[in-house]
C-alpha cells in the first residue's frame, strides 16, 4: 500500500491563508464602498420598508392597548 504522505504544517497554512482571504473579501464588500454608495443604499431600504409598511391590508395592531380584542 502506498500511501500520499502530506505535510501537515503546509496544509494547515494553506487553509489559514484560505480563510484569510476568504476574510478580505467580506470585508471589501462590507467595507470597501464610498459614502455616496452607502447613503444610497440606505435611502433605497428606508424606501422599500416605506412601500412595504404602506401596502399592508391591515395596520400591526398595538400591544400598549388593552381594549382591542
Amino acid at each position: 500500500m502506498k500511501g500520499h504522505v502530506v505535510n501537515l504544517n503546509k496544509f494547515k497554512k494553506q487553509k489559514a491563508k484560505a480563510a484569510r482571504i476568504k476574510q478580505a473579501e467580506t470585508n471589501r464588500r462590507l467595507h470597501g464602498r464610498t459614502k455616496s454608495e452607502r447613503a444610497s443604499d440606505a435611502l433605497q431600504k428606508k424606501q422599500l420598508e416605506t412601500r412595504v409598511n404602506g401596502a399592508r391590508l391591515q395596520s400591526a395592531p398595538d400591544s400598549a392597548d388593552p381594549h382591542d380584542c
